[in-house]
C-alpha cells in the first residue's frame, strides 16, 4: 500500500513538470505550439505527431488548411533538464492561398557565423 502511494506521488510530480503551450497566435493566420516532456524517456516522435495533429485540428476548425512553417526539437542526451521538446510554427490558410504549398522545412542553425569587414 505504501509503495502504491509513493508511486502515485512520484508519478504526479513527474507529470506536473511537463509543459504544453497550447496554440498561441503569432500574427494573422500564424500560430505556434510547443510541448515538452517531464523526463527523457518518452522521446520526440509521438509528441511531435500530437502537436501537428492539434495544429491540424485547429486549422480545420477555422475552415482552413495547415501549412507548417518551421519545426524545432531538442537533441539528446535527454538529461539534466534537456528533455524532449518539440515546437512548430504554422499557418492556417484558405484552400486557394498562394502560400499553401509543399513544406520546404529547413533546420534553424545552431550557430551563426558573422564575418565583419573592418
Amino acid at each position: 500500500m505504501k509503495n502504491s502511494v509513493g508511486i502515485a506521488i512520484v508519478s504526479l510530480a513527474v507529470t506536473a513538470c511537463a509543459s504544453h503551450t497550447g496554440i498561441v497566435q503569432m500574427g494573422q493566420d500564424t500560430y505556434m505550439i510547443a510541448k515538452q516532456q517531464a523526463t527523457g524517456f518518452p522521446g520526440l516522435g509521438n509528441m511531435k505527431a500530437e502537436i501537428i495533429g492539434e495544429a491540424s485540428r485547429h486549422c480545420t476548425g477555422l475552415g482552413k488548411e495547415l501549412q507548417i512553417v518551421s519545426t524545432q526539437e531538442t537533441q539528446p542526451p535527454y538529461i539534466l533538464g534537456n528533455y524532449p521538446r518539440s515546437e512548430i510554427q504554422f499557418m492556417c490558410l484558405a484552400a486557394g492561398d498562394r502560400e499553401l504549398q509543399r513544406p520546404k522545412l529547413q533546420k534553424t542553425p545552431d550557430t551563426v557565423i558573422e564575418v565583419r569587414k573592418p
